[in-house]
């Protein structure tokens, strides 16, 4: 599974209108960036250099910077502050690293290396869960571009040795063109590294977030006050039905994460294959199959998917694989898939969208460095014409992003339940990014920024036939 989501911090002039990628920081109303330029809003009177002539502080920096009223208290290692004294959320700027962090690195990865070291701090709401203040900033928080003038005098406030960049924390990844050393993008060597940065973390971390069911994806919510864990196997229920298996049938599913979908459709008699490129997931979730009894009906592998060499299926799911894959991979992507069916078997494509088909695709610095090396989005109608243009017969397309929003909700609140253990098993760092990858973009799928489709596809007979039923056949 992926999510890609976003944090409301100041990005870039060069990313302002775009689309925001899953974990990419809530964007104000207007994106900054530390350039010379004329004022984009309303014109202001002039500032003093400081709150007294003088050097600015750290608050004086932000009240040039912003457009209005802070809607958070600001407090700063230099004593200075600013935002309302009885604001229910507060951040707090502890070093002048931080500062360092945030003037060196465009938009949201500057904050988030600030936030992850521990160098800008959140006050009144959990590490766990900043779901609360990352909205309150997606919603109050205005910026505008300083002038010139107030360029030179942040920059002689500061001094040259705060914009001398420093090392990232230890949780980042290095940036794109440095990943080559592992191959060129998306190819094998490259994908397995990318995949081992997410997902070969900690068992035991993810068993604490995610639950007893281990499934990193969208849950499906039959009500509102479903649980986490009745939506879940309401999920594989829905992806079950959709691909019409019955025992007997065989099944392939390629991105298994820890084994889930696997194990669901074994315990109904499906004989399945899964593969997964994370090395710690596979032996999870083989481990799993054992101790349930199902060894003679599924298997898992430390295999990538374009190695799999059994053909004939009778279904294939892909459950949060296609963000992994590369947009201009799809046609090979789906033509391999579509090459493991039987005629008439069919195809379940689960995965985070945009809402857009012509935005851009390739993830924001924060989820590239920190959560998704390599990963890419893009809309739904551009995977499903790469479905056609190789063939499959598209016969359902929907967008459950509510759902995804509940989900992260509830994994939100299993990192908060076991943080201390989190925190030790995998580091205060850590910690931190998912907190806050989880909680942006649960913002995101809410407000329509990313979006999670299912689309189900059916490789067609040689005379055309796709053998479903004149309706829909699943329920929910």
């Amino acid at each position: 599974m992926t999510t890609f989501k976003t944090i409301p911090f100041p990005a870039s002039a060069s990313r302002a209108g775009k689309t925001t990628g899953p974990g990419t920081l809530p964007r104000p109303k207007s994106a900054t960036t530390f350039a010379a330029s004329q004022p984009t809003a309303t014109p202001r009177a002039t500032r003093p250099t400081g709150a007294s002539g003088g050097r600015m502080t750290v608050a004086d920096i932000a009240a040039t910077v912003s457009n209005g009223p802070l809607p958070f208290r600001l407090t700063a290692y230099d004593g200075s502050s600013t935002g309302p004294e009885d604001a229910s959320f507060g951040l707090h700027v502890a070093n002048q690293r931080a500062l360092t962090y945030v003037l060196t690195a465009p938009g949201d990865l500057g904050l988030a290396r600030a936030y992850v070291a521990g160098d800008l701090q959140f006050n009144g709401i959990h590490e766990a869960d900043p779901y609360e203040l990352l909205r309150t900033m997606a919603d109050g928080l205005h910026l505008r571009r300083p002038t010139a003038a107030e360029v030179r005098d942040i920059v002689a406030s500061v001094g040259l040795r705060t914009l001398t960049p420093v090392a990232p924390p230890p949780q980042e990844a290095t940036p794109r063109w440095r990943r080559t050393v592992n191959g060129l993008g998306h190819s094998k060597k490259r994908d397995s590294s990318a995949i081992s940065k997410h997902y070969d973390v900690s068992n035991n971390f993810y068993e604490m977030v995610l639950g007893p069911s281990m499934t990193y994806t969208c849950a499906v919510f039959p009500t509102a006050d479903a649980t986490l864990e009745q939506a879940q196997e309401a999920k594989h229920a829905l992806v079950f039905d959709k691909l019409g298996l019955e025992a007997g049938d065989r099944l392939l599913d390629v991105g298994c994460g820890w084994g889930e979908m696997a194990r669901y459709a074994a315990r109904r008699g499906v004989r399945v294959l899964a593969v997964t490129l994370s090395k710690q997931q596979a032996e999870w979730a083989q481990k799993a199959i054992v101790q349930e009894g199902l060894h003679h009906l599924a298997e898992v592998r430390h295999q990538d998917y374009r190695d799999v060499t059994e053909t004939g299926f009778d279904a294939v799911s892909s459950i949060g694989l296609t963000e992994h894959i590369g947009v201009k991979n799809y046609p090979s992507y789906f033509t391999f898939l579509q090459s493991k069916l039987r005629p008439g078997g069919r195809l379940l494509n689960h995965s985070i969208t945009r809402p857009s088909n012509s935005s851009r695709y390739k993830t924001q610095a924060f989820i590239d460095r920190y959560v998704f090396p390599d990963g890419e989005i893009t809309g739904s109608g551009r995977i499903i014409l790469s479905m056609q243009e190789v063939g499959f017969d598209v016969r359902h397309s929907e967008n459950i992003r509510e759902h995804y929003a509940l989900t992260l909700r509830d994994w939100c609140a299993n990192l908060e339940e076991h943080w201390d253990a989190c925190v030790q098993d995998v580091g205060i760092g850590t910690a931190r990014v998912w907190g806050l990858y989880m909680a942006a973009s649960r913002l995101s799928f809410e407000r329509n920024e990313i979006q999670l489709h299912q689309v189900l596809a059916v490789k067609p007979g040689p005379k055309g036939d796709s053998r479903v039923p004149l309706r829909p056949w699943w329920a929910g």
